[in-house]
């Protein structure tokens, strides 16, 4: 690790203000330095930390945290606020199990404000807190950081409209660097680049005012007249925008890499009694020049892998999301109806290849989940057959608008959630785990769970298909390794055996839902080694499940364990159960999914033994199983043969 002269002795962001600009320059290379050596070596944001650095320093040093409250919009951009607030040795544990969180966290700092980790709630949160410390009396500030990507955000625009009716001195920091995970979109993208108002502004209206407010008797009538006429030359001089129309001040833009220049505007905006916007542009990435160029692949960034020899029994099965967007692209070659949309997640969806081959009908709508499924909606009225590419924790955000706007009306509109079960790295923000308990039950829904690029593209002409809403969910894992057994067409509730013995005397069936069908498979495998026989059953779909085939399956065999990937509560294995007692099928009958607990940021098989279904786990706990069954089935015949 590199030795740095300046970072490692700040203890807190008070001591920023004893630095000079010389200091505070060789600061930010340090800062830039650690960033990119720590995520290179743990993964992470990159480009997004990278262009904050500046800014962030700018922040510390004008206002007072915590007792100022600054709140970072979906916190990828965070590193460099940790790095100031005391936690310089614990980057190092960033976004490992039991480290540091690539998000701000409330438990790690109390100048983290906001847990965060989805984009588009800085400025509601930081309004609620600035009008909480009010009611208390108190006199701190509260300070929004949102990214111009965040800001087409619904949640964002319903803020503020509502702080520029609350006319609060809040602050809203606006970093515009053009960029969000993908290319932002829309028209409040443009209108950002079009913006010409200055910061003199500001300056010139206060010394007016001012001025004016102090000539004896016509002052306050002087005053009226200069309004009318500041409000005409203002139409001349200054174009009018979205956030003075919204009750905003306006500042900006301002190079968001010159400290002294932010410190100065920061100074002037402190005592205001009404909001304002201080719109900074920044460079993603700046300081790599890799980065620079290419801050979409740098948002987040993988760790580099150490130097192995190849080990030649590994696999080399495409990832789930590249087995989409090749099926997608094989699908709209036959299907001229099919539409793909996806919100700011191009490529993390896989559909970078459908977008330049058929860019006429394939829409980035941003970042607006809610808006892209009504929108989906919208096309499937007019005959189109869409497929909504979204992040299983981003589906979250519009529960709503999947039930009411696609379901009610059985609108053929496809939901594609990439990134479905445990998720690596990210922490509890971004865990795919919900989506099941979320919408299995809506009525007229067909829920796929593909593991190979065959189920993928079956499930994907299934899709295309039918005539009302369906889903398709998929782990961040390679595909399972075709084998013929997994190549069967679909058959509608019903999921196919990956491995099945006859044979056997004492009969364990093993269902298996989504990727997790790798672990079941290395459970099966451990339970031959103690001469105990397991099938392996496929369960493909989430819904509809055929129940009487299922339990036709199920009667034969003596135990039978089921485990998703995905909350226990609620899920799958738990809806069987119930089917089960309801229908006074006696079957022994165990399920396993992930605990009801937020899991925090650790690499997929990490988590995966955390959760206890990795296969030497899922091995043990049968194991446990059958010895308490058959020691009930004893009990069960001593008091049998008592009774006689």
């Amino acid at each position: 690790m590199s030795e740095f002269s300046i970072l490692p002795g700040l203890k807190d962001p008070a001591a920023l203000k004893n630095l000079t600009s010389e200091e505070l320059e060789i600061l930010s290379g340090e800062i830039r330095e650690y960033i990119i050596e720590t995520v290179n070596k743990n993964g992470g944001h990159m480009a997004s930390n990278l262009g904050v650095v500046e800014l962030t320093i700018a922040l510390h040093r004008s206002f007072n945290s915590p007792f100022d409250k600054i709140v970072w919009d979906v916190g990828h951009q965070c590193y460099t606020h940790k790095l100031l607030t005391g936690r310089y040795r614990e980057f190092k544990t960033l976004r490992q199990t039991g480290g540091m969180s690539g998000f701000p966290k409330r438990e790690e700092s109390v100048h983290d404000i906001m847990d965060t980790g989805h984009a588009s709630t800085s400025v509601s949160a930081a309004l609620g807190v600035l009008v909480g410390e009010h009611l208390s009396n108190s006199k701190s500030r509260a300070i929004a950081v949102i990214g111009d990507g965040s800001l087409t955000g619904g949640q964002a625009l319903e803020a503020l409209n509502y702080a520029g009716h609350l006319r609060k001195n809040l602050i809203i920091i606006l970093n515009d660097n053009n960029m969000s995970i993908g290319t932002n979109v829309g028209a409040m993208s443009s209108y950002m680049s079009r913006l010409t108002s200055t910061e003199y502004y500001l300056h010139m209206r206060n010394f007016i005012d001012r001025a004016v407010s102090i000539i004896p008797f016509f002052g306050k009538s002087i005053l009226k007249s200069i309004y009318r006429l500041k409000r005409g030359a203002k139409g001349i001089i200054f174009k009018e925008n979205l956030f003075t129309d919204l009750g905003f001040k306006y500042i900006g833009p301002i190079n968001g890499h010159n400290i002294e220049r932010m410190e100065k505007v920061f100074e002037t905006v402190k005592d205001l009694r009404e909001p304002v916007v201080i719109h900074v542009q920044t460079k993603k990435g700046k300081g790599l020049t890799v980065a620079e160029d290419d801050p979409s692949g740098f948002h987040g960034v993988s760790p580099v892998p150490e130097k192995k020899e190849k080990d030649s029994s590994a696999s080399d099965n495409i990832k789930l999301t590249d087995a989409y967007g090749i099926a997608l692209v094989e699908a709209a070659e036959k299907d001229k109806a099919i539409v793909a949309i996806t919100a700011a997640m191009t490529k993390g969806t896989g559909l970078h290849e459908f977008s330049i081959k058929y860019p006429d009908r394939f829409f980035d709508v941003g970042i607006t989940e809610p808006h892209a499924v009504t929108y989906s909606a919208g096309l499937a009225i007019t005959g189109k057959k869409p497929f909504v590419s979204i992040y299983s924790t981003f589906m979250q955000r519009a529960v709503d608008q999947v039930i009411h706007d696609i379901a009610i009306p059985s609108l053929p509109v496809t939901i594609v959630m990439d990134r479905a079960g445990l998720v690596p790295g990210d922490g509890e923000t971004h865990q795919g785990l919900y989506d099941i308990s979320l919408f299995k039950n809506v009525p007229g829904m067909t829920f796929l769970s593909p593991v190979t690029l065959s189920e993928m593209k079956y499930a994907i002409d299934l899709a295309r298909e039918t005539k009302g809403p369906f889903m398709i969910r998929y782990s961040k894992e390679q595909c399972f390794p075709e084998v013929d057994s997994l190549k069967q067409p679909f058959v509608t509730g019903r999921g196919v055996f990956l491995r099945e013995n006859h044979d056997a005397k004492e009969k364990i069936l093993i269902i298996s839902l989504g990727s997790l069908l790798s672990e079941a498979e290395k459970c099966a495998d451990l339970l031959i080694e103690r001469e105990i026989y397991a099938d392996i059953y496929n369960m493909r779909y989430i819904a509809p499940v055929d129940i009487d085939y299922l339990f036709e399956i199920v009667g034969n065999y003596n135990l039978t364990v089921f485990v998703e990937d995905g909350v226990k509560t609620g899920g799958l294995g738990e809806q069987l159960a119930a089917k089960m007692f309801e229908n006074d099928k006696h079957f022994h009958f165990r399920y396993f999914g992930t605990p009801d607990k937020f899991l925090g940021q650790a690499t997929r098989k990490e988590l995966i033994v955390q959760c206890g279904l990795d296969g030497e786990s899922l091995m043990k706990r049968i194991i446990e199983i059958k010895r308490s069954y058959r020691f009930k089935e004893v009990v069960k015949q001593v008091r049998n043969d008592s009774w006689r």
